[in-house]
């Protein structure tokens, strides 16, 4: 696979970045997969303002254009489906099964399903109203109907776990409710963005409708943000970044979908398949080597079978193997870049300093390449570490213990965040009656798996709104009410 040297989209057009370019390297090889465009401020407000312009158009496109629009654009994603991954396995270190499955194949899906949900219906019907003589008028009965507005243009700013389910399921239901976007990828991988981009062009996506800029640089989000031209963000990645922007949005009283950090509690009762539970936060040390804000990454357990998760949790560390996510049978890759390795590694020896035992992992893999961390369990650990408190956002878990359902709740909601929590129980009806008491967006109940209609988003610092299915639609849309008098 050769380089790709991708430039920036704007309005229709590949353009020549004003800042020059910078090196994506490959997490596995620590080799350069690409060059990204580095943009300037005056070229995302250019982008912005091209989304302006188109709006006007495409808001008022039959809603089958905007999902045949979609529809070809998944075909061209699927045609591609196989150089696709392989930039995707490249720039973001994910497995081949990974890259394949989770993020191009979910992507295509995302298109696909917006392409039906730019055909769902927009109006709701109010009940009428009865209304006596008075000051507005005379007396009548007065109906209504709810119309759900597309939002103008939207910055999509994305996070690098997932170069392509991310933005997708950002962009595909913006552009199904008639928006126009600006899409701002992470800079660690963005060049899966661009071929995204080269699909929506080919699939007839009109000049403006999509723009993507990129940068190293903190100066190209912010611009994306703070554009006058920007009337709502939707941004995944850090709870920090998140209240930065925020600030900015409440200030132009723009609207917001924030989809933030996690700390996912896995609440493990006594009577619970303590080797399901295993396999299902077991995911936290593979799948995307932890880089993933829904992980239950911090495991309260009850204390009578304390000992017995911990040490199948160890023995599942065991298995997995480390090393190129090329290669047949690799479980676990690198994580995204040397310095958040550095990050990774600081966390878990913060971890021991404040007394948990290191049970499994602890030292980096001797590989010669890569960034690559071990996966680390942590034992004998307090809900006031740091490492139990604070997003590591790489294959770390830290176990709890806890006496009793009351203390098991407590601990789960003393936290800053409020993303995916999990229970496992074999009483359904406890584990249903913790799962309403937890302050969390989502609830697993006995699974890690997601019903992708159901909404997704958090509580506390892990987010405002929610997506996914047809909520998503209603994220990236104004409800405006028309009223009429029926009769007097």
């Amino acid at each position: 696979m050769g380089l790709y040297e991708p430039k920036l989209f704007i309005n229709g057009e590949w353009v020549e970045p004003d800042g020059g370019q910078y090196e994506i390297l490959d997490p596995a090889t620590e080799e350069v997969v690409g060059l990204a465009p580095e943009a300037s401020r005056a070229q995302v407000y250019a982008a912005a303002a091209a989304a302006r312009d188109a709006f006007e158009s495409w808001s008022r496109t039959a809603p089958e254009e905007r999902a045949a629009i979609l529809d070809r654009a998944a075909d061209v994603i699927q045609r591609e489906f196989t150089p696709y991954a392989e930039l995707a396995r490249a720039e973001t270190g994910a497995t081949t099964a990974t890259a394949r499955g989770m993020q191009v194949a979910v992507g295509a899906a995302r298109f696909r399903r917006y392409a039906k949900g730019a055909l769902e219906p927009v109006e709701s019907a109010v009940v009428p109203q009865i209304n006596e003589a008075g000051p507005m008028g005379r007396a009548g009965v007065f109906g209504a109907v709810a119309v759900r507005q597309p939002v103008g243009v939207v910055t999509c700013i994305t996070s690098y776990n997932n170069p392509w389910a991310n933005p997708a399921g950002k962009v595909a239901p913006a552009l199904a409710m008639g928006n126009t976007v600006v899409v701002k990828p992470a800079p660690q991988d963005p060049l899966s963005v661009f071929r995204m981009a080269e699909a929506l062009a080919e699939a007839g996506v009109p000049r403006g409708v999509v723009n993507v800029v990129t940068g190293s640089a903190p100066a190209v989000g912010e611009a994306a943000v703070d554009s006058p031209d920007v009337d709502m963000v939707s941004f995944t990645g850090s709870t920090a970044v998140g209240q930065r922007i925020a600030e900015v949005c409440g200030r132009g009283m723009k609207r917001q979908l924030m989809e933030l950090g996690g700390k996912g509690a896995a609440v493990v009762f006594d009577d619970a398949d303590v080797g399901a539970a295993v396999r299902g936060i077991g995911t936290t040390f593979s799948f995307y080597s932890g880089q993933i804000c829904t992980a239950p990454t911090r495991v309260l357990v009850h204390r009578s079978v304390h000992d017995r998760l911990v040490e199948q949790l160890a023995a599942y560390i065991g298995h997995l193997k480390v090393g190129d996510p090329a290669e047949a049978g690799t479980v676990v890759g690198p994580v995204i870049s040397a310095a958040h390795r550095e990050r990774v590694e600081s966390y878990v020896e913060l971890g021991r300093k404040e007394g948990a035992r290191v049970v499994a992992g602890g030292e980096r893999p001797p590989l010669e390449r890569g960034f690559y961390v071990a996966p680390t369990l942590l034992a004998d650990c307090t809900n006031d570490m740091r490492v139990v408190r604070e997003e590591i956002f790489g294959p770390v878990v830290a176990v709890v213990p806890f006496d009793d359902e009351e203390e098991a709740v407590a601990l789960a909601n003393d936290s800053d965040y409020g993303l995916l929590d999990y229970v496992w129980s074999g009483d359904v009806a406890r584990a249903f009656r913790v799962a309403r008491r937890l302050r969390a967006g989502g609830v697993g109940v006995n699974t890690i798996g997601r019903n992708m209609e159901a909404p997704f988003g958090g509580f506390k610092r892990s987010g405002v709104g929610r997506d996914v299915g047809s909520y998503a639609l209603h994220a990236y849309s104004e409800l405006q009410s028309i009223v009429w008098p029926g009769g007097s």
